[in-house]
């Protein structure tokens, strides 16, 4: 049987991006039944290492991220959702780890590299921030995960920690289990990029729309979005590549919404035709983008509204999974050490 894992950095609330990359998959994936375990990490350890100056940042965003999760509709009573710093174990697999990976390996990670270039820490890189795919590594098999659901920037990581499964399974004897990387179906939700179209979203780069925003948020955020600068008039022909606004349509308007929002249209096709042939305005268009994604956020909204009038019922559902986690990780150390023939009293 299948053990899911996944999880999120608590450096803010999540957004877009986040729902279309993975949590719309694990959603999906928690009401089926081909699964022994289901694991959401908020990951407050991994997010220290680009943030251990800021401790109250990743504090205060532990119960946004729970939030959003509780508020999307991941259901506790199947999934166990734990916090990644109160789990000692994965420290102590991590460390292990570390000698089975080089640091030129590590520099090579495609996803490192392009973190340490955003951050710009040049010469003052910290180490824990170098290492965290092996961190990660630690995560997904301390569980013994097989399937994780992640963005396609996630794949390398998945590749990492199946390098390390490999290594240490080839010195200690078959003790790690492989896992493979969960896709979101549709392509253009690999990695959804921000309403700027410079970047893919990113809470750090301020192009985001998140899953809390309220209606007046969203609907400024939708029409300030980028589109085709050389699409001035109505009549102008208009390109839909590049374009953020068929971006996120792609992605969100399946056929239903054309006839709730934009009647005069039966699909995305057609209106991408109209618009490539001019006489479709970018208000119009944007304003059915915000239809759809209102439609699609306002149930999320209430329900993190209600959330956030109970947050006792919160934090009890986040001890509590992390007390089962805890105890998983306990049961599986002592494997994974006598793997190592480090339990010397047993």
């Amino acid at each position: 049987m299948k053990v899911i894992l996944t999880g999120d950095r608590p450096t803010g609330k999540l957004h877009l991006g986040h729902y279309v990359g993975s949590l719309r998959k694990r959603l999906e994936m928690q009401d089926k039944d081909d699964y022994e375990k289901m694991y959401v990490m908020v990951a407050d350890a991994q997010a220290l290492t680009d943030n251990f100056d800021n401790p109250k940042k990743v504090r205060d965003n532990v119960k946004e991220i729970v939030l959003d999760y509780l508020a999307c509709g991941i259901n506790p009573e199947k999934v166990t959702i734990f916090i990644q710093s109160m789990i000692p174990e994965l420290t102590e697999y991590t460390f292990y780890y570390l000698n089975l990976v080089t640091l030129s390996r590590l520099e090579r990670n495609p996803t490192v590299k392009s973190e340490l270039q955003q951050k710009d820490f040049n010469k003052s890189i910290p180490v824990g921030f170098l290492c965290y795919p092996v961190s990660q590594a630690a995560d997904i098999t301390l569980f013994g995960a097989t399937d994780v659901p992640v963005g396609d920037d996630q794949l390398p990581m998945i590749e990492q920690t199946n390098e390390i499964v490999r290594k240490f399974n080839s010195i200690y004897g078959e003790t790690l289990t492989e896992c493979k990387a969960i896709l979101p179906d549709n392509e253009k939700a690999f990695r959804l990029p921000g309403i700027d179209g410079k970047n893919k979203m990113s809470k750090s780069l301020g192009n985001c729309i998140y899953l809390a925003d309220d209606e007046k948020t969203l609907y400024e955020k939708v029409m300030k979005m980028y589109t085709d600068p050389n699409h001035i008039n109505i009549n102008d022909p208009g390109k839909i590549e590049s374009n953020m606004v068929f971006t996120y349509l792609d992605v969100f308007a399946t056929d239903e919404y054309f006839s709730k929002y934009l009647e005069e249209f039966k699909n995305l096709d057609e209106l991408k035709k109209a618009y490539q042939k001019g006489g479709v305005g970018d208000v119009k268009i944007k304003k059915f983008l915000y239809n759809v994604l209102n439609e699609i956020l306002t149930p999320i909204r209430k329900r993190r509204q209600e959330l956030e009038e109970n947050m006792d019922y919160v934090y009890e559902i986040l001890q509590k999974g992390t007390n089962e986690a805890r105890v998983v990780a306990k049961k599986n150390l002592e494997k994974f050490k006598k793997a190592m023939q480090i339990d010397y009293f047993n």
